[in-house]
Formats: C-alpha cells, sequence, structure tokens
C-alpha cells in the first residue's frame, strides 16, 4: 500500500467513531500497539525537538525504502507517532519527504490537539521527512 491508501485506511478507521473521546480511545489503542524502540535508540539525537513529551524516532533505509521506529513517554503522542508510522514507514524516501498528509486535517487531529501537542506532531512530521530526504541524497549520492 502506498502512502496515499494507507491515509484513505485510516481516514476510514477514524470515521467509524462519532465522538473524539472515542477516538482518543483510539489513538490510546494505537499507542499501547507501537512495537517498542530498542532502549538504545532513545538517544539525544533521536530525540524529537518541539513536543512537550518525549518522542524518540529512528530510521533505517532498507532495500531502497525507510522503516520508522519510535517511543513516547506520553501515551497520547505514542498514538499519533504510530499513525505516522503506519503512513510513512516502509515507504521510499522520496515519497516520504513528498507527501501530502491530508489524513491530519481529515480525522480532525489538526483541531482536537492542544497547541503544545500540534507544534509536536509538526516536528515529528518534520523529522521523519528530514530522516527521508537524507537517505534520499545518500541513495543518489
Amino acid at each position: 500500500m502506498n502512502i496515499e491508501e494507507k491515509q484513505i485506511e485510516i481516514i476510514e478507521e477514524f470515521s467509524a467513531f462519532d465522538d473524539w473521546m472515542d477516538k482518543y480511545e483510539y489513538l490510546i489503542d494505537l499507542g499501547k500497539e507501537l512495537p517498542a524502540i530498542a532502549p538504545e535508540l532513545k538517544t539525544e539525537e533521536n530525540l524529537i525537538e518541539g513536543c512537550q513529551s518525549k518522542v524518540w524516532v529512528d530510521a533505517e533505509l532498507k532495500d531502497g525504502k525507510v522503516y520508522f521506529t519510535a517511543d513516547s513517554d506520553a501515551i497520547i503522542t505514542k498514538g499519533i507517532i504510530s499513525l505516522l508510522i503506519k503512513v510513512l514507514s516502509s515507504q521510499p524516501p522520496k515519497d516520504i519527504y513528498e507527501a501530502d498528509l491530508f489524513f491530519v486535517k481529515q480525522i480532525g487531529l489538526d483541531q482536537h490537539l492542544s497547541p503544545t501537542r500540534s507544534n509536536g506532531l509538526l516536528s515529528m512530521i518534520k523529522q521523519m521527512k528530514m530522516y527521508a530526504l537524507a537517505y534520499q541524497t545518500k541513495m543518489n549520492g
């Protein structure tokens, strides 16, 4: 599945919930399902700046695709990063850094996060796109 198809799938999953308390509950469940990041990857350089909670994101290039792992000390944030991983992981670098992440707006995430969490979300997206751009540059180099 490509990035667009994965986003459509998430929009459909979230449309099953009528109110935001149910959507938060779902986000929390997604966070609980996120595979644990290796402890040695919880470093300063993998820490996302701009988040009120601690979020670590690591990326690895395998067979021309970027694979992300992440963790957070806040359960909602963990759910948010798991959505981003679901959409962006195992995709070619170029597709990742060119991606328009329309699902964020469509599921209403942008309106239902506190300003500090919204900033954190933007920081996570920016960092994941930076990893992809770095790998793309390395592949073209």
